[in-house]
Formats: C-alpha cells, sequence, structure tokens
C-alpha cells in the first residue's frame, strides 16, 4: 500500500504516472500540479500532459479561446450548449466521435512505460476512453472530476474509475453508465488549513484590508468572469461585509471595479491561501478550486449569480452536499452572509467542506500504479 499511519510510503521510483489536464483557466492546472506533486512525494515518477497540445494545428488554442469567449461575451450561448450536452444521451457518444482523429495522437503521446493515466479534464477522458476500452491502452485510466457536477462530458466508457467530489455526485454518474464511480478526496495545497485569529490579522494586514470588520471575498477564477461586479455591489448594499475582490487576469474589470470603489479590489493573488486567512466567508461563482481551498482553510463558501453552464451545475451539486450555500437574489443575501460569517449555518458549512479533503485520492492513484487495487484491473466485468 502507498500509505502508513506515519504518511506516504515510497513506492518504486521506476514506476511512472501521466496526468493529462487542460490549461483552461487555473482550476485543472492547480488539481494536476497538486496531484503531481503528492504522487511525487510516494515516489512516482509523473508527466503533466496539457490536452490542448495534442491536437493538430493549434486547435486546442482555437477551442480555449472559444470558450473564454463565450464565458466573457456570450454566456447565454455556452448555457445553451451545455445544458443541451446535459439533457442530451448521445452528447458523449457524439464528442467522442468528433474526437476520434485525435485519439492517434494522444496515443503517441503517452510514455510507453506509463502505469496509470489520470484525466483531470472532460475532453481528456473521451478520448482516453476508447483507447482504454479498445485495448491501446494497458494500464489503468482514471478520471478525477474537477468539476462538482459530474456531466456527461466527463463520463466515457473505457474508463477504469470515476472519482467524484462527493456521495451526491455517484448516482448521477452512475445514471450515464460510469464505471468504476468512488468519492474521491479533493486536492488543494497543504497550505489551505484553518487559520488563527493571528494568521487572520496578520494576512489582512499584508493585504492592506480592514481589521476589524467581517470581509467576504469575491472570487471569479482566473479570468474574472460573471457578474463579479454586481455581487461586489450587492454585498456592499447589506452592510453585513465588506466586499474584497478579485480579478485574477482580467485587467478590465479590475479598473472598472476601482473607478467603482466598492470595498478593495485586487488583481491576480499569487498567495491565494493567505487571502483567504484573512476573510470570513468566501463568494463564487463557478466551483472551482478557490471554493475548495477556502473549503480547505475552515471558510464558509457562498454562491452567487453562478457561471453559465458549469457554474449553475456546480452550484446546485454544491448546495445538495452542504459545502455551499446558494443564494438565488439580493433580498437573500444579508441574511445568508450573516448567518455564515457568526451563526450555525455557517458551522455547518465548515464541518462539511473540511469533510472533502478527510481522504487523498492521491494514495488510491499511487496503489494503481503499483499494481495494489486489483479491483480495477483491465478485465475486471464489475467496471464494464
Amino acid at each position: 500500500m502507498s500509505t502508513t499511519e506515519s504518511g506516504p510510503v515510497r513506492t518504486d521510483a521506476r514506476r511512472r504516472v501521466v496526468v493529462i489536464s487542460a490549461s483552461v483557466g487555473a482550476g485543472h492546472d492547480g488539481t494536476t500540479r497538486e496531484l503531481a506533486a503528492r504522487l511525487r512525494e510516494r515516489g512516482l515518477r509523473v508527466d503533466c500532459l496539457d490536452v490542448t497540445d495534442v491536437f493538430p494545428w493549434r486547435l486546442g488554442r482555437l477551442l480555449r479561446g472559444t470558450y473564454h469567449g463565450l464565458l466573457l461575451r456570450l454566456p447565454w450561448i455556452y448555457d445553451a450548449l451545455f445544458t443541451l450536452a446535459c439533457r442530451f444521451r448521445g452528447a458523449g457518444p457524439v464528442t467522442r466521435a468528433l474526437l476520434r482523429p485525435v485519439r492517434s495522437r494522444m496515443r503517441r503521446a503517452l510514455p510507453a512505460d506509463a502505469h496509470a493515466v489520470v484525466s483531470t479534464y472532460p475532453i481528456a477522458s473521451q478520448l482516453l476512453g476508447p483507447l482504454r476500452r479498445d485495448g491501446h491502452i494497458a494500464v489503468p485510466v482514471v478520471t478525477y472530476l474537477t468539476d462538482f457536477a459530474p456531466h456527461p462530458i466527463w463520463l466515457s466508457p473505457g474508463i477504469d474509475a470515476h472519482y467524484v467530489a462527493h456521495e451526491t455526485g455517484r448516482a448521477p454518474a452512475l445514471a450515464h453508465a460510469a464505471a468504476g464511480v468512488r468519492v474521491g478526496g479533493r486536492l488543494v495545497s497543504a497550505r489551505c488549513g484553518p487559520a488563527s485569529p493571528a494568521a487572520k490579522r496578520q494576512a489582512r494586514l499584508r493585504f492592506g484590508l480592514p481589521l476589524d470588520t467581517p470581509l467576504a471575498l469575491v472570487v471569479a477564477g482566473a479570468w474574472g468572469v460573471g457578474e463579479v461586479a454586481a455581487t461586489a455591489a450587492d454585498i456592499a448594499a447589506t452592510g453585513a461585509a465588506v466586499p474584497v475582490t478579485v480579478c485574477g487576469r482580467n485587467a478590465a474589470l479590475r479598473s472598472r471595479m476601482l473607478r467603482a470603489g466598492t470595498g478593495p479590489v485586487l488583481g491576480w493573488v499569487d498567495d491565494m491561501p493567505e487571502l483567504l486567512h484573512a476573510a470570513d466567508v468566501l463568494v463564487e461563482n463557478g466551483g472551482g478550486l478557490t471554493a475548495l481551498e477556502a473549503m480547505a482553510c475552515g471558510l464558509p463558501v457562498l454562491t452567487y449569480r453562478p457561471l453559465p453552464g458549469h457554474g449553475r451545475a456546480s452550484a446546485a451539486a454544491m448546495a445538495e452536499a452542504g459545502v455551499t450555500t446558494l443564494v438565488r437574489g439580493p433580498g437573500e443575501l444579508g441574511r445568508a452572509l450573516t448567518e455564515l460569517i457568526a451563526g450555525e449555518r455557517g458551522r455547518r458549512a465548515r464541518e462539511a467542506g473540511l469533510a472533502l479533503f478527510a481522504a487523498d485520492p492521491a494514495a488510491a492513484i499511487a496503489d494503481l500504479a503499483t499494481g495494489a487495487q486489483p479491483s480495477l484491473a483491465r478485465g475486471d466485468a464489475g467496471h464494464r
């Protein structure tokens, strides 16, 4: 096994795991980096691949740019496409058919001596599943879902195991015939943990934030997409907390918000764990990596004005799991903020969020790479 009571056991360093992500926002890459670091701590060699580099003729960059543009400028189109994919049972087969010409490139991108392959991005899963099913990949293939809601494009026949975020995600995944559905712990930096009062004060001093008032940290991913300015204004209007807005790499958004003067405004933040330590509640719209980091820091999470498509799906799934509070309009916002910052509702949310990190998925994946879990072997009929 890869773990003991004293910590990780170092495995055979000749064994290699390939983790395939996509440079689409920061969440998938952040999860991949953390998974790779934990696997390396266990003595495994790890290769990290970007699925957008597998596509020919720079099509990967085109897909990434199209996705960014839809979220930023035409969110209603993205929402319609996402909703169609979730309701149309043929969405997965159609996606796999469209990706068929890319399979050979994916196959060539995988090192011959890999002992396990992990996907942290849905398109990668749709490429890997058919290759595994048809015998072109001879080692276990795992999908680690970074989204809280297991929508169909994440799920592919041929994948040996699908790691979902919470027990509430098991039934939707099984409904789409996903194999080996397991609840896998979430992956964030080890620096994400509850802060002492002294550490909280120090964090506020570092970022130049008010010391003695409740702070609501507003995030919208690396791209700063969504109704961010409206969210900050709504929070300020409640009087329950001062909004502190992180605009990511969206310089235009930051400029607009600085002119509006709605609380402190930050751009890209390199040390998100410390900024989370400064806050009393996180307000988010996409169910991404920062929401998970906040939960690991013992911070209650509120979802407000969620992004279309995956944002709304994740918001509903997270609320069902009890790890976030979904607020549907300004009239509910003030009371929700107050209850999360200082009430019983906040205590329950913190406990539910911290419980997501009780298990380490890197341990199970290391076991796969070392052959310690024969139940996930290629010929296991229980996963077909």
